[in-house]
């Protein structure tokens, strides 16, 4: 069903009611029109692949996955034979890892712009967060409410009672240590061994509810942002805070990324904001992207240095260039 047309010079304009922009040349009729598309809900994550940083994925609650190429815009819906709908998700080389609200994990081998097929396991409880050991993507972490389920591939390996309420976490690259965080702002530093989960530190500098965990892309820093607003950068190595006062924010922080180079720290807020940190400076040089999106922000990456990707409640996607003083 369309809803609006419009022509202009050799161009004519169309909306369809499910937001696809068709442009087809007056003069040509026969020729493929020249879609453009996006999403109607929620923008909730975004991956950059490592083989083509320049390549975007968004996906959202209703179940899209779009694909965006930095520089061109809109580059096709990735079509999946399961379109169930998408809480977390999460993107290594060639294949892509989601979960909705079905408790359901799905793996899903992706070639190109096209999705194949998926194998998906009931992990028995509403999935909160997930995360790949990119450098091994077979090994993935989800947070329940009281705990963490560890998979393999589409196999449950264990299913570990924490003890507390979870809210956050991330597993290492290499898939040898993971941190979760808590509702009671606890930042729990473990050890993979085999199937299971050995604690070896709590570290406890936030005053509100872990929202997010990030590794740096050379594995030698992590940060973390709660609801309270704000965020630290720690090193994992001493595990003491390497930048501290990232109070900058009015409102939860929903999402943070690093910097390919490791010098940066992008956050972002319910409070519409991005905010990029730069390491080695205090958090008071910050630079801040006011009224980043309408809504608040619920996803960030970098494609390099320079570009800071981010999407949020008003379902669009941005790419901010970044001039450091």
């Amino acid at each position: 069903m369309l809803v609006g047309c419009l022509w202009q010079n050799d161009h004519l304009v169309t909306v369809s009611l499910g937001g696809t922009i068709s442009i087809f040349s007056a003069s040509n009729l026969e020729k493929s029109p020249l879609q453009l598309s996006g999403h109607m809900k929620n923008i909730t994550s975004l991956a950059v692949l490592k083989s083509d940083p320049k390549c975007i994925l968004s996906s959202s609650y209703d179940g899209l996955i779009v694909k965006w190429v930095q520089g061109l815009g809109y580059s096709g819906k990735l079509q999946r034979k399961e379109n169930s709908q998408i809480k977390c998700f999460a993107a290594a080389e060639e294949e892509i890892v989601t979960s909705g609200f079905d408790n359901k994990i799905w793996r899903i081998s992706l070639h190109g712009d096209q999705c194949g097929d998926g194998d998906s396991v009931d992990i028995g409880s509403q999935p909160k967060d997930l995360s790949l050991a990119l450098l091994s993507p077979e090994l993935a972490l989800v947070t329940t409410d009281s705990g963490v389920v560890m998979l393999r591939g589409t196999k449950v390996v264990s299913t570990i009672n924490l003890g507390f309420a979870v809210t956050a976490l991330v597993v290492a690259p290499d898939g040898s240590e993971a941190i979760v965080g808590g509702q009671d702002g606890k930042l729990h530093v473990f050890c993979i061994v085999g199937d299971t989960l050995k604690e070896e530190a709590v570290l406890e500098k936030h005053r509100g509810a872990i929202t997010v965990i990030r590794y740096s892309p050379d594995f030698s820093m992590f940060a973390s942002g709660d609801a309270n607003r704000e965020a630290i950068v720690w090193d994992r190595v001493s595990r003491e805070v390497k930048l501290k006062n990232m109070l900058y924010h009015t409102a939860r922080i929903n999402c943070l990324a690093w910097s390919p180079n490791n010098s940066m720290v992008a956050t972002g807020s319910l409070d519409t904001c991005v905010i990029i940190y730069e390491v080695d400076k205090p958090a008071s040089s910050r630079m801040t992207i006011k009224g980043a999106h309408l809504g608040g922000v619920y996803a960030l990456a970098f494609t390099d240095e320079h570009s800071v990707v981010s999407s949020g409640e008003d379902a669009c996607v941005r790419v901010w260039k970044l001039t450091l003083q």
